[in-house]
């Protein structure tokens, strides 16, 4: 019989992405605000928002968390996160309000999940993921910085072409540890095909193009 010593407990500021909940530690929130059109601008094809008369610049959770985009309209939902290296806006859908969630650690086989830390589940019985927002500070700069992502644009037609995702084939024959696979691969970014053994993975190759092969040693009918 184990029992628990203790339970983490955090207070966190509920969120809408992309009509999943998500949580925000509120330790790690400068503010959050709802930002009518006339304190966001437009520099360069980004969006910013004008926070206590300094420009800060705006990303969309979900493009962050992989989860499509967030439609804007009259009022824009805001999450401010900052530390000593500056100020990044994340828009979201809409605020849910505050909570004292109990952490609950992610499964380990899954590996790190970008800009995630723990999960919790919420008085409705919903499932809710708590976001690393250090990791993910860390994240958009890198991301800002190089290019790679340039914040919640004003208008598509401005933004460059966007890139073909890699294809990578998964073969497995365990059906858990292939949709683990896929599952970290897909919140990677890339284009993702999965084979439940070595025949299939070897007929895939022979009739597709792929970037790149994950394949288990041991299967059956044709090995790794």
């Amino acid at each position: 019989l184990q029992l628990p010593v203790t339970l983490s407990v955090v207070r966190a500021a509920l969120v809408e992405v992309a009509g999943e909940p998500d949580a925000f530690p509120l330790s790690r929130i400068d503010r959050v605000l709802r930002a009518g059109a006339d304190r966001i601008s437009s520099v360069q094809g980004r969006l910013q928002c004008d926070v206590d008369g300094e420009a800060t610049g705006l990303v969309d959770a979900a493009t962050l968390l992989g989860l499509g985009e967030t439609a804007r309209g009259d009022s824009t939902s805001v999450v401010v996160l900052g530390d000593e290296g500056g100020r990044v806006g994340v828009v979201v859908s809409r605020f849910l309000g505050e909570e004292d969630l109990v952490v609950r650690t992610l499964d380990p086989r899954r590996g790190k999940v970008p800009h995630v830390s723990a999960a919790a589940i919420l008085d409705d019985g919903r499932p809710v993921l708590i976001l690393d927002v250090e990791d993910a500070l860390n994240g958009l700069r890198k991301a800002l910085g190089e290019g790679t992502m340039h914040g919640m644009g004003a208008a598509d037609a401005a933004a460059p072409a966007r890139r073909a995702a890699k294809r990578i084939l998964v073969a497995e024959d365990s059906i858990t540890v292939r949709e683990v696979e896929r599952q970290l691969l897909l919140r990677m970014g890339y284009d993702v095909t999965v084979a439940v053994d070595g025949m299939d993975a070897w007929n895939q190759l022979r009739a597709g193009r792929f970037d790149m092969l994950v394949t288990d040693i041991d299967m059956p009918r044709m090995n790794g």
